[in-house]
């Protein structure tokens, strides 16, 4: 009689089973990174935008507000449509709500493309991201 070597079916099903029960467990924890990366893509944008909002309220004392879907604010604040064309995101999912007396916006993004994470979220005034 030789000496076999080699896995048994029983000791293959085990290890399958453990990979199906570590895969099934990963699966929702890599599921909330993907829509945090999705979200770090508006917030950075968002700041962009209020970056730009403060230097025009500082050279015109006013500032604009509403949708960045509308190319006149877009124009306005120096920006292209390419500048806020992202991979989640396009100009019209951004909206500035308000510009309090020191110039900060309250920026709320509202995902609309396919890929996009559901909800919405804003950038406040005093910097929060919720």
């Amino acid at each position: 009689m030789t000496g076999r070597k080699g896995f048994t079916l029983i000791e293959l099903m085990v290890v399958i089973l453990i990979v199906g029960i570590l895969a099934a467990a990963s699966i929702p924890l890599m599921r909330g990174r993907i829509e945090s990366a999705k979200w770090a893509e508006a917030n950075a944008t968002a700041g962009t935008i209020k970056s730009a909002v403060r230097v025009y309220f500082v050279e015109h004392g006013t500032a604009p507000t509403g949708s960045l879907g509308v190319a006149a604010t877009r124009q306005a604040l120096g920006f292209q449509d390419a500048d806020l064309t992202g991979t989640y995101f396009v100009p019209g999912d951004y909206n500035i709500d308000s510009v309090d007396a020191n110039g900060n916006a309250q920026i709320t993004v509202t995902g609309s493309q396919p890929n996009a994470p559901s909800g919405s979220k804003t950038l406040y005034v005093d910097g929060r991201w919720e």
